[in-house]
């Protein structure tokens, strides 16, 4: 078992845990901030193709989840002491797998509904075939992303002995969220031409 820098993990004092916390929220305000740049930067984009500005929410949020499922079980692991971030261990294969084939589906359902909403709203101006490769490319690279920040914010964490409870999670859904922004646009404009 991997011991952590700071020793236990075990203490829930409200003074550790926001000295821990505020300096981390911080700094992640400010990273997003680079995710409402990015939006306002498409917003042409966006309005030609309003059907991307129905997606951007669901796409932002279920890669931020995506990423708290795998940090909440492998915070879980280290508390229960199962785990030390072995790449031999086929759980966590597992889990990493599970998490791409749950973003497999979620953004594949995505793109079936934005298209039956780009059909009935706006006359089918991007189609289904463009929708589902927007969703899907996006979808799974924000998929990969959450999983590499799920690994990354849960092992740093312990090791510096903060609890990756406190943390991980802010983190991995703040970080997803700006590049899951980054990388919808980006591939919305490849794929449409913008």
């Amino acid at each position: 078992m991997v011991v952590p820098a700071g020793g236990s993990l075990g203490t829930w004092e409200w003074k550790r845990i926001v000295a821990n916390m505020f300096p981390l929220l911080v700094v992640l305000s400010i990273i997003v901030l680079w995710a409402g740049i990015t939006l306002e930067s498409a917003e042409e984009m966006l309005e030609e193709f309003a059907v991307l500005a129905v997606m951007v929410p669901t796409m932002v949020d279920m890669g931020g989840n995506l990423g708290a499922i795998l940090s909440s079980r492998l915070s879980t692991r280290f508390h229960l002491g199962t785990t030390e971030l072995d790449p031999r261990d086929r759980e966590l294969w597992g889990d990493v797998a599970a998490v791409l084939a749950l973003a497999a589906t979620i953004f594949t359902a995505l793109a079936i509904g934005a298209a039956a909403i780009d059909a009935m709203l706006f006359g089918g101006v991007v189609g289904f075939g463009p929708l589902l490769l927007i969703s899907l490319v996006s979808g799974m690279s924000v998929a990969v992303i959450a999983i590499v920040f799920s690994f990354a914010a849960t092992y740093g964490s312990y090791r510096l002995g903060i609890d990756p409870d406190d943390t991980t999670i802010p983190i991995v859904t703040n970080v997803v969220d700006v590049f899951g922004m980054v990388i919808f646009i980006g591939v919305s404009a490849v794929v449409l031409g913008f």
